[in-house]
């Protein structure tokens, strides 16, 4: 019997931040998801530690998905994007990017940009 919808795997999983690995697998979800919030951070900033705990309840209680660069390890994608500072949140919507912020934002901001895009 034939469905609607696609297989998923793992890697579709909508309630928890996704661990980017590379511009391909970026540039795979930015492609298959409407809108992505996604998080340039590093292990030693203490603003991204801050902001942790607000993406992964962002990933749990709304529709968008939001993905996570550590700069560190993926040094070349964060300059592609012109991230000069961590924490850096780019939202793409439809696969372009539609806004950037820079350093900690509070869960109702992230909230009302994200109801902008996704209601």
């Amino acid at each position: 019997m034939a469905t609607d919808t696609a297989p998923r795997d793992s890697t579709d999983t909508t309630n928890e931040p996704i661990h980017v690995d590379g511009a391909d697998h970026l540039d795979d979800i930015v492609g298959k998801h409407d809108v992505v919030l996604v998080d340039f951070y590093a292990d030693w900033c203490g603003p991204c530690q801050m902001l942790e705990p607000i993406v992964e309840t962002i990933a749990a209680e709304t529709d968008a998905v939001v993905a996570k660069v550590d700069v560190d390890a993926n040094q070349q994608l964060a300059g592609a994007y012109g991230v000069r500072g961590v924490p850096t949140l780019i939202l793409f919507v439809d696969g372009e990017q539609a806004e950037e912020m820079v350093g900690v934002q509070g869960e109702q901001q992230l909230r009302s940009l994200l109801a902008r895009y996704t209601e």
